[in-house]
C-alpha cells in the first residue's frame, strides 16, 4: 500500500504596506490650490462687448473680450484649469519646474500661475514667436528655450520635463479634460448668463478658433449639455491640420509648414480638438483675418491679434448669411488677445511684404459688407 507524499502548506502572503503620504507636501498642495482658485475669485468675468452694426440688418454681434485677464488673453482661462488639474493629479511638484510646448500666449499664462505658486516655468516656443510675447514670457518669471522648427515643441518639451525632473503640462492633449464643461463659470456659462438680457439670447451661432481645441470642446458640450440649439463652428487659419482632418474626419492629417496666425492651427490635429463636437468649419485666408482685425479697430476702437481676426472673418460671413435669408438674431464670437502683441507682425506693413500677404482685396471685401450687409 502506498501512501500519498505530504502536501506542503499554502504560503501565506506577505503583508506590505507603503506609505507616500507626505504632510508637508500636502500643506503646500493646498496653498498652492487655494492660490489658483483665488485668482479666479478675485477677477471679475471678462466683458461681452456689442459690435455696431446697421440696426437694419437685424443681426446682433458680440465678442467675449478675453484680452482682459490678468495675463491678458482667452488662455488665461485654459492655463488656470490646467494648473488645477495638475496640481490636483499630483504632477506638480515643489520647487519643479513646469515645461509647456506653447506658440506664446499660453506660455505668458502659465508663467504667471507658475510664479503665483512659486514653481520655475519653461516654455518650448518656436524662434519667430512675437518679441512682446517673449517680454511678457519673462515679466512672469518665465524662461524662453526656442525651437527652429514648430513641429519640434512637443518632443522637445517632453525631454526638458525628463531632464530637470519637472511637469510637461502638455496643454494641446489636457485642455479639454482639464475644463470644467458642464459650467463653473466656463467660458460657455458666462457668455450665456450675459446673453440673458439680449434681444436675441440664445445665439444662433457661437464662432472660436482653435489651438487646442479646448474652447471649442468646452463650448460645443455646453450647449448640448444644456439643450441649446446654438451652432459651434470653429474658423481655421491656412496651414493647418484643423480644417482638412474636420471636413475628411481624418485625425491622422499633418501639414508641411506651421501657421502664420500665432495661437491657432497646428501641424496635426491635436487630441483635444473634439472634430465631432463641431457644426461647421470655415478656412480663412491670413490675409482676411488681417484686414479683419482692421475693421475691428475701426468699429471699436481696440485692437486685437489675428487669432480674433481669423473668427471674425468667419462671423461676418455667418452675418452675412443671416442678413441675405433675413433672419433676425445673433451672434458671438470672442476677441483672443490684444493686438499690441503683434505690432512688429500682423499691424506691419513690412511684416506683411515679407510675409506676402495682400490684405488690399479683403479690405475691399469687408468695405463692400459694411454698406450693402453682403460679404461676397
Amino acid at each position: 500500500m502506498t501512501h500519498s507524499a505530504e502536501q506542503p502548506a499554502p504560503a501565506v502572503a506577505a503583508e506590505e504596506d507603503v506609505n507616500r503620504y507626505d504632510p508637508q507636501y500636502r500643506q503646500w498642495l493646498a496653498s498652492a490650490i487655494r492660490k489658483v482658485r483665488s485668482d479666479a475669485n478675485r477677477s471679475a468675468d471678462t466683458h461681452l462687448v456689442r459690435v455696431p452694426l446697421p440696426t437694419q440688418w437685424g443681426v446682433d454681434l458680440y465678442l467675449k473680450d478675453e484680452s482682459v485677464h490678468p495675463t491678458g488673453s482667452l488662455k488665461h482661462r485654459l492655463a488656470r484649469s490646467l494648473f488645477l488639474h495638475a496640481l490636483c493629479n499630483g504632477w506638480i511638484r515643489p520647487d519643479k519646474p513646469v515645461i509647456e510646448a506653447s506658440s506664446g500666449s499660453t506660455a505668458v499664462s502659465e508663467a504667471y500661475f507658475a510664479s503665483l505658486i512659486g514653481v520655475p516655468f519653461y516654455a518650448v516656443m518656436a524662434r519667430s514667436t512675437s518679441s512682446q510675447k517673449l517680454d511678457l514670457i519673462e515679466f512672469h518669471g518665465g524662461s524662453c528655450h526656442f525651437v527652429d522648427n514648430a513641429h519640434e515643441v512637443y518632443a522637445v518639451a517632453a525631454a526638458l520635463a525628463e531632464e530637470t525632473g519637472g511637469h510637461y503640462m502638455d496643454q494641446f492633449t489636457y485642455a479639454e479634460q482639464a475644463t470644467d464643461w458642464r459650467g463653473n463659470n466656463n467660458i460657455a456659462e458666462s457668455i450665456f448668463d450675459q446673453m440673458s438680457m439680449e434681444e436675441h439670447p440664445q445665439p444662433a451661432w457661437i464662432v472660436a478658433t482653435a489651438g487646442t481645441g479646448g474652447t471649442s470642446a468646452t463650448l460645443a458640450r455646453y450647449v448640448r449639455y444644456t439643450g441649446r440649439s446654438t451652432g459651434i463652428c470653429v474658423a481655421d487659419p491656412e496651414n493647418s491640420a484643423f480644417f482638412p482632418g474636420w471636413r475628411e474626419r481624418d485625425p491622422t492629417v499633418t501639414t508641411p509648414v506651421g501657421s502664420r496666425i500665432e495661437g491657432i492651427g497646428r501641424q496635426r490635429v491635436e487630441s483635444s480638438f473634439i472634430s465631432s463636437s463641431i457644426d461647421r468649419m470655415v478656412r480663412v485666408p491670413d490675409a482676411a483675418a488681417i484686414a479683419s482685425i482692421l475693421l475691428l479697430e475701426e468699429l471699436t476702437g481696440s485692437r486685437a491679434g489675428a487669432s480674433t481676426g481669423t473668427s471674425l472673418w468667419a462671423t461676418l460671413r455667418i452675418v452675412s448669411e443671416m442678413v441675405e435669408a433675413g433672419t433676425k438674431g445673433s451672434i458671438v464670437s470672442l476677441i483672443c488677445d490684444p493686438g499690441e502683441r503683434y505690432l512688429d507682425k500682423y499691424y506691419s506693413s513690412q511684416w506683411l511684404e515679407d510675409n506676402g500677404l495682400d490684405i488690399t482685396p479683403y479690405q475691399r471685401r469687408l468695405e463692400d459688407f459694411m454698406r450693402t450687409g453682403v460679404l461676397a
